[in-house]
């Protein structure tokens, strides 16, 4: 059985930052850019922070606005208003 955790965005402009924030907080990610999709997907856990995220959008984020973006994602979701995080245990 694989480990792999995965999230895929809709390739827009607010999710573009979402994923750059990923790639600075998880340097394993690996990251793939489809036709108007992003996948993002790492070994064993993947965390999303909003302070990251924050920075990059140059404004204040709820972690909840990334569900707008979101297609699909697979792992077990632990969420609080600072992280969003998926992992398989």
């Amino acid at each position: 059985m694989t480990s792999l955790v995965y999230i895929a965005f809709q390739d827009n402009d607010s999710a573009r930052y979402i994923v750059e924030a990923i790639a600075q907080d998880n340097p394993n990610a690996v990251i793939q850019h489809q036709p108007a999709m992003i996948r993002v997907q790492a070994e064993g856990r993947l965390e999303i922070h909003r302070a990251t995220v924050e920075e990059k959008l140059g404004r204040e984020w709820d972690v909840q606005e990334m569900l707008i973006d979101v297609i699909t994602l697979g792992g077990n979701v632990e969420e609080d208003e600072d992280c969003f995080a998926l992992h398989w245990n």
